[in-house]
């Protein structure tokens, strides 16, 4: 599996725009806990804290969306660019106004979650015309997936050591500057400029017109819901044991283990659909999250944390090739961007919940909202097995299980082919 990875990043740009995509999701991937922890430094209370990580969410999950049709019509840099610097101002704003005004607290965060630049989706548009073969594109949906739990274990720790260093607001100032590198080497890449969407139906629901997509991502809501929740809870477990970093090592366990579980999955080949395997996973992914509830000491706490993330970097890589199976022509970065805007509702809700549930029922309850999110997402592919079954069908009859957009490639999965998730 290592040495399928290294061929890969010996493609002519593929290790630029891998970490340049990383890398520029820096900020979103750890607002929810850089926020969290301004906010308390601040002076404000954990449900402050829970809102303005819930109003980031939100409007990033209505800016994804939106600006993946942008991209998907006009192009990468034209979009994103603009789209990263706005939200860094964003960040800036947050850093000097502080929690008073909170009308202008509040609409720095917006600005900042609503300008977020579609840099995953955006990548996973650019695989095929840098990587050209199918069996190719599907390992570097597995390695993205992978890379991915790299960065979400580095991120909370950067973020508890950059407080520990100097402080939370010079913790998102550092996080979001990397952050706008990060951008800037992607859009600015020859693969980004020379990108252009395959030609697309007009419709005014764009990729959100296929059902088996629909239903994908309301399951995906509550995954979100599971995670945003455990974002909260954990600082509030750090806080019982009075130390800031135990948060850090928290979601350092959970993202190793997710690490973990991708590569495993990753390794082998995978018979039979895709949408039939995403049913398992998630329901693995349900049962470990709720034994999280039970709050053991800091050792213990750490180990279940770390078995809860196993089977989340498998789900993700396995949604993204449903995403490309059920996404209609000339939308794939709209599709995958519905997916992050999914998460980042699901996770709004779970920081908005999670937040109360803490204050007013304590650490276990705030844990037994993942719990319930798992739960609810499994139950969701469960009520919508039949619509899974039909990936989406174009013009002419023809599947187009994913019809890649710059080269109009098509991506089958004949038993994930090579035998990647995604």
């Amino acid at each position: 599996m290592a040495a399928g990875y290294a061929e890969l990043l010996r493609t002519r740009h593929a290790a630029r725009l891998l970490a340049g995509t990383l890398v520029g999701r820096l900020p979103n991937a750890t607002a929810p806990i850089a926020i969290m922890l301004f906010t308390r430094a601040e002076g404000g209370s954990y449900t402050l804290g829970g809102a303005l990580a819930a109003v980031y969410g939100v409007t990033n999950a209505i800016g994804q969306p939106l600006l993946g049709r942008a991209v998907d019509l006009h192009g990468q840099p034209r979009v994103q660019l603009p789209a990263v610097l706005v939200s860094a101002l964003g960040v800036v704003v947050l850093c000097l106004a502080g929690i008073d005004p909170l009308v202008l607290t509040y609409a720095a965060v917006a600005v900042a979650g609503l300008f977020t630049p579609p840099l995953e989706g955006g990548l996973r548009a650019l695989w095929p015309s840098v990587l050209g073969d199918g069996d190719k594109v599907h390992r570097a949906y597995a390695m993205d997936a992978v890379a991915q739990e790299i960065m979400f274990t580095v991120g909370p720790l950067l973020v508890t050591l950059l407080v520990s260093l100097w402080s939370p607001a010079a913790a998102l100032l550092v996080i979001n500057g990397v952050g706008v590198l990060g951008a800037l080497s992607v859009v600015l890449s020859e693969p980004s400029r020379g990108w252009r969407s395959a030609p697309r139906e007009a419709h005014w629901l764009g990729a959100l017109r296929s059902p088996g997509l629909l239903a994908l991502l309301g399951s995906f809501f509550f995954v979100g819901t599971a995670l945003g929740s455990i974002t909260v809870a954990g600082v509030a477990y750090g806080d019982d044991h009075g130390k800031t970093w135990v948060y850090g090592v928290l979601m350092a366990a959970l993202g190793l283990g997710a690490l973990c579980g991708g590569l495993v999955y990753g390794a082998r080949r995978w018979a039979g659909e895709p949408e039939a395997r995403l049913l398992v996973i998630v329901a693995l992914l349900a049962a470990g999250y709720l034994p999280l509830m039970l709050t053991p000491g800091v050792v213990a706490m750490a180990v279940l944390a770390g078995v809860s993330g196993v089977f989340l970097a498998p789900a993700l890589a396995c949604a993204f090739i449903v995403v490309d199976r059920h996404a209609p022509r000339g939308t794939v970065t709209e599709a995958f961007s519905w997916l992050v805007t999914t998460f980042g509702v699901g996770s709004a809700v779970g920081t908005g919940v999670a937040g109360p549930a803490v204050e007013f029922g304590g650490t276990s309850v705030s844990f037994a909202v993942a719990g319930a999110g798992g739960v609810a997402a499994l139950l969701v592919l469960l009520a919508t097995r039949r619509v899974l079954r039909a990936p989406q069908v174009g013009e002419g009859g023809v599947n187009l299980v994913g019809a890649c957009e710059n080269d109009r490639i098509g991506v089958v999965e004949p038993g994930f082919s090579s035998g990647h998730q995604a």
